[in-house]
């Protein structure tokens, strides 16, 4: 139940509906707080869905239909996602040196530092958070998490699912 006096919080505990509804909180908490941070650390530009692009464009570089794979969506959306990132300076196209016919997109040095920034970022955040709940409390969440999650649920793709790359 939604009391109208909190839209958008839970107020009965217990419920269903509840746990998904913390989960995203959760996620939305670390997702804002990293962005925040890489903003004060030069990385205004990045987005959710640029981070979920880099991540799938990775170290050795990948096709734009590679990455849309990677991200489940077309490879327009793909396309158009590199697109921002190489206006960014965060993302390069290149020859493939194996396929003269390719074209791949690779991170730049930009790239490569926001993604290193915020792995460090997210390592400050669980800090935190061992900060605030103790040590043994995340380590059990994170357990419990992994236990109920499928070993095969871990993709990239939620910049798609959740309607943008």
């Amino acid at each position: 139940m939604v009391d109208d006096e909190k839209v958008n919080q839970v107020v009965e505990q217990g419920n269903g509906y509840e746990l998904p509804l913390l989960l995203f909180a959760g996620f939305r908490t670390l997702i804002d707080r990293l962005h925040a941070e890489l903003a004060a650390q030069g990385h205004p530009d990045v987005r959710p869905a640029h981070g979920f692009a880099m991540q799938a464009i990775g170290a050795g570089g990948a096709t734009a239909s590679e990455v849309g794979r990677r991200l489940g969506v077309s490879k327009q959306a793909a396309g158009k996602t590199v697109d921002r990132l190489v206006t960014l300076g965060y993302a390069e196209r290149a020859d493939d040196p194996a396929d003269a016919r390719r074209k791949l997109v690779r991170l730049t040095p930009h790239g490569l530092d926001a993604l290193a920034r915020s792995a460090a970022i997210f390592d400050a955040l669980r800090a935190d958070w061992v900060r605030t709940l103790g040590a043994e409390r995340v380590t059990g969440m994170e357990d419990a998490l992994r236990a109920v999650v499928p070993a095969d649920a871990f993709r990239l793709d939620a910049a798609g699912w959740l309607g943008g790359a």
